[in-house]
C-alpha cells in the first residue's frame, strides 16, 4: 500500500471510529441524576419511578444496563414494591456476575474512545450494596429465609473481595457484615450471628481509618422477657456524583505513557511511531462532587417519647470517593494513552484530507488553505470532543446508611423520626403509626431522606 492509500485508509478509519463513537452511550447524566434524586427528596416515587423507565433507552442505552436496574431497584424499594424493587436488583446481579467473570479492560473501544465504550459493571461497594438492598426487600416482605440467602451470597462475594490481590482499601462491607448478624440471630442461628458480627467489627476497625467510620456501639445481649426490638435504617442524602475535568498534557509525556501502557494494541503503537509531534493533549478525568443535603442526624420518639439516635453505619460519599482515589492513577495512565493515539489518528486523517485538499483546490490557493484549515480543526476538534471522562456510577443510593436499635415492651407503638440538620433544627419528620413490636422479635422500619 502506498503512502497516499495509507492515509487514505487512516483516513476512512478515523472517520468510522468517530461515527462509532457518536452512537456510545455514555450512561445517565448529571441532569438526569439530579432530576431523579429531586424526585427522591419529595418522596415522588412513583414518578421517579416513571421518569426512569422512560429513559432507560435514551439515557442509560444497551451499555448501562446495571445502572438502570439499579437505579430503579433503590427507587422501587423506596416505594415500597419489595417484589419489583427484588426483581430489578436481580437483573442488574445476574449481569453484574456475568461481567465480573468477562475480561473487558483490555477492548479496542475502551482504549480509542473513552471508558463509557466498556459496559458498566459496578463497583465492588455496589455489588455488596446491592445484597444489602434485597436481604431487606426480603425482610420487609416477611420471607426471612431468602433474606438469609442474600445475606450467604454477600459473604461469599465478600471473601472474594478480601482473597483477591490488590491495593484496593475496600475490601469488606461493615454495614453488609452487621446486617448478615442482625438477620442470623433473627433465625436463631447464633454461631453464624457471631462470626458475621466479628467480621463486621474487623471491617468498622478498616472504616475508622479509611472512612472516619466509628464502630457501632449496639449490645447483642439476651433479649427481655415481653420485649422486642425496633431496627430503624435511615437512608440519608444523595450518593456523590462524578463529573469531567479536562487537563494539558504535554506532548512527550503523553506519548511516553502511551507507548508503555498495557493496554495500548498495536494499531495504536503503529500510530505513535508514525512520528507525529504535538505540544499538548487534552485529557479528561472524572472527579468527585457531593451534592448538598440538609439532613445529617435523625431521633427517634416512641409513644411521645425520645428513645434514641442513629448512628452511621455506611458512608457511602467516603467509600465511593475513597474508590476513585485508589483508582485515579490508572484511570490518569489509559486516559493519557487513549487521548494520545486520538491525536494521532486526528493528524493522521488531517494530512490525507490535505492531500486531497491540494489535489482538488491546487496547493497554496485560498481555497486550499482553508479545506486544509477546516480539515485539520475538525479532526482534532472531534478527537478531543470524544475525550470524556467515565461519569457512572449508581445514582439512586444515599450519601449514607444510618441505624438505630431500640429494645421496646412488646405491642403497638406509634414511632416518630425527627430528621435534624447540622444546627439540630427538626427538617422533617414521620411518624409510623401501629408499629408491631413483638416479643423476643426485631421489627424493621426504613425511611429515605434527600433534602
Amino acid at each position: 500500500m502506498n503512502r497516499s492509500n495509507l492515509l487514505r485508509s487512516s483516513a476512512a478509519a478515523f472517520a468510522a471510529l468517530l461515527l462509532f463513537a457518536a452512537g456510545c452511550a455514555t450512561g445517565p447524566s448529571g441532569s438526569h441524576k439530579q432530576t431523579v434524586n429531586a424526585l427522591i427528596a419529595a418522596h415522588r416515587y412513583s414518578e421517579a419511578e416513571t421518569y426512569l423507565t422512560a429513559s432507560k433507552d435514551t439515557d442509560y442505552g444497551a451499555s448501562n444496563s446495571v445502572l438502570y436496574y439499579l437505579d430503579l431497584g433503590v427507587v422501587l424499594n423506596h416505594e415500597g414494591k419489595y417484589a419489583e424493587s427484588d426483581a430489578a436488583l436481580d437483573q442488574a446481579e445476574q449481569r453484574m456476575d456475568q461481567l465480573y467473570t468477562t475480561s473487558i479492560t483490555r477492548t479496542g473501544g475502551m482504549l480509542l474512545l473513552n471508558d463509557n465504550t466498556v459496559e458498566y459493571a459496578g463497583e465492588p461497594y455496589e455489588r455488596a450494596l446491592l445484597s444489602v438492598f434485597r436481604a431487606l426487600n426480603y425482610v420487609f416482605l416477611g420471607k426471612h429465609d431468602d433474606a438469609l440467602v442474600e445475606s450467604r451470597k454477600l459473604e461469599r462475594f465478600l471473601q472474594q473481595l478480601n482473597d483477591s490481590t490488590g491495593s484496593r482499601t475496600y475490601r469488606d462491607d461493615a454495614f453488609g457484615r452487621y446486617l448478615d448478624a442482625l438477620l442470623y440471630a433473627d433465625a436463631g442461628e447464633m454461631d453464624d450471628a457471631r462470626i458475621a458480627l466479628q467480621a463486621s467489627d474487623a471491617a468498622y476497625r478498616d472504616y475508622v481509618s479509611a472512612y472516619g467510620t466509628p464502630t457501632p456501639n449496639f449490645a447483642f445481649g439476651p433479649r427481655q422477657k415481653h420485649h422486642g426490638e425496633l431496627v430503624f435504617i435511615h437512608y440519608n442524602g444523595v450518593a456523590p456524583r462524578k463529573f469531567t475535568r479536562t487537563y494539558q498534557i504535554a506532548w512527550n509525556e503523553a506519548a511516553m505513557i502511551a507507548r508503555s501502557d498495557d493496554s495500548t494494541d498495536q494499531q495504536a503503537r503503529n500510530a505513535l511511531a508514525a512520528g507525529f509531534m504535538g505540544s499538548a493533549i487534552t485529557v479528561a478525568f472524572p472527579e468527585m462532587v457531593q451534592d448538598p443535603y440538609r439532613v445529617v442526624a435523625s431521633e427517634i420518639w416512641v409513644d411521645n417519647r425520645p428513645a434514641g439516635s442513629t448512628v452511621l453505619m455506611e458512608d457511602v460519599t467516603a467509600i465511593a470517593a475513597k474508590n476513585l482515589q485508589n483508582r485515579i492513577g490508572l484511570i490518569r495512565a489509559r486516559a493519557i494513552a487513549r487521548a494520545t493515539v486520538k491525536y494521532v489518528l486526528a493528524e493522521i486523517a488531517a494530512r490525507a484530507a490535505a492531500q486531497l485538499c491540494d489535489r482538488q483546490y491546487g496547493v497554496g490557493t485560498w481555497q486550499d488553505l482553508v479545506c486544509k484549515g477546516v480539515s485539520s480543526g475538525v479532526s482534532h476538534g472531534i478527537a478531543a470532543g470524544t475525550e470524556t471522562a467515565d461519569e457512572r456510577g449508581w445514582g439512586t443510593l444515599p450519601a449514607q446508611i444510618r441505624m438505630a436499635r431500640v429494645k421496646l415492651p412488646a405491642g403497638k407503638h406509634e414511632v416518630a423520626v425527627l430528621f435534624k440538620d447540622a444546627a439540630g433544627v427538626v427538617v422533617s419528620s414521620q411518624t409510623f403509626s401501629g408499629v408491631d413490636i413483638g416479643d423476643a422479635k426485631r421489627t424493621y422500619l426504613a425511611y429515605r431522606t434527600a433534602q
